[in-house]
Order: C-alpha cells, then structure tokens, then sequence
C-alpha cells in the first residue's frame, strides 16, 4: 500500500465546493412537500451520512495525494470523477430550471439513479483510487450507504404514494 501523505489538497477543496455550492442554492428552493418525507427517514442511514459527510469533508482536505503530481494511467481516475462531477452540476442545473418537485429532485441522468445522491458517491471513490487513499474509499462508502440509503427510500415513498 502506498504511504499516504498529509497536506492540503487543491482538488478536494475543488470537489468540495462542487458538492457544496448547489446544495447551498438548493436550500432555497427545496421541493415542495420535502419536509414530509424527511420526517420519516430511516435513523441508521442518517448516521451513515452524517458521519460519512464529516469524514469524507475532513480527509479530501488533509491528503495531498490528490493533488496532481504527475500525469499517468492513475490519471484517469481524476478525469473520471471529475466528469462525473460535471455530471453532477447538470443534474442541478437540471432541478434548478424545473418544476422543483420531489419527483425532479429523486430524478436520474443518464440512466444513473438519483443522480443528485449517486455521483458524487462515484465520483469520491474515482477520487479514492486515484489517491490510492484507503480512507477515503471507506469514508465514502460509509457515506453512499446513507446518501443513496436515503435518497432511494425518499423516491421510494414518492412512488408509492403517487
């Protein structure tokens, strides 16, 4: 396994504020009915993300392993997550100019399911493997487990009562 160095690091900060801006907009327009379904959230899968959100926040941050030393194969774990994270601001630019409903927000791209919760789980473990980062990798697994838990049981209620 490859020693993990500490420092901060430019991409994660780069990806943080990726994750976090929409989601700051998005705190204004919230889907209408949203507070229903979050009062019925499962409490494990909070847990999940909550601690995986302050994980995966803190240790982006404290590696500079990934940061861009060199240009090689391992390269291409970047350039994924960070497509995937262009991804991410479409499907927000997606929610932001519709309707603004429960059923935009649970909404897929590209076939991806609750795009809003997914990408940036695949785009944190593409980050992972390209910083060789074992860390990181649980930390955001941790953090999919509740993330996507959540969202999928959300889009599960919307059917259900639709």
């Amino acid at each position: 396994m490859q020693h993990l160095h500490f420092g901060f690091s430019y991409i994660g900060l780069i990806f943080l504020l990726m994750l976090f801006i929409p989601n700051i907009i998005w705190a204004k327009f919230k889907p209408q009915n949203y507070e229903t379904v979050v009062s019925k959230e499962n409490k494990i899968l909070i847990w999940f993300e909550r601690i995986g959100e302050v994980l995966v926040s803190c240790l982006v941050l404290i590696f500079d392993d990934f940061n861009i030393k060199e240009i090689t194969y391992w390269s291409l774990f970047l350039l994924f997550a960070f497509l995937i994270m262009i991804l991410y601001e479409i499907y927000w630019i997606k929610y932001f100019v519709s309707q603004r409903t429960l059923k935009d927000f649970y909404s897929s791209i590209l076939g991806i399911p609750v795009a809003g919760a997914t990408l940036p789980i695949l785009a944190m473990l593409f980050l992972s493997v390209y910083g060789k980062n074992i860390f990181l990798l649980a930390a955001t697994l941790i953090l999919g487990i509740g993330h996507i838990g959540i969202h999928l049981q959300h889009k599960k209620e919307l059917k259900e009562s639709s």
